[in-house]
């Protein structure tokens, strides 16, 4: 299962905090073998995602992507500007 760092947990709070719902997150979906990854916000997740939940993070992984995220961890970089890059790393 996907996990998250700190600092992915805190940057997916804080970007949905945006979502006007609670139960909001960050959904990510396998876009195929040529494209990779999709990431967007989502105010629930939809049927087969798995939920990842982190600190009050939640992250909504599609069955594609899940398959392919199993021994990921997914960290973030979090900028002065506010602006926020997400990148994928094999969990030790």
């Amino acid at each position: 299962m996907l996990t998250l760092t700190d600092n992915a947990a805190t940057a997916v709070k804080t970007i949905s905090s945006q979502i006007p719902t609670e139960g909001g997150g960050l959904r990510i979906r396998d876009t195929g073998p040529d494209t990779g990854f999709e990431l967007a916000l989502a105010t629930t997740p939809e049927t087969g995602d798995a939920v990842v939940e982190t600190d009050g993070a939640r992250v909504f992984v599609d069955s594609s992507a899940s398959d392919a995220l199993g021994d990921r961890v997914l960290d973030a970089d979090i900028s002065e500007d506010g602006s926020v890059r997400f990148a994928l790393g094999v969990r030790d």
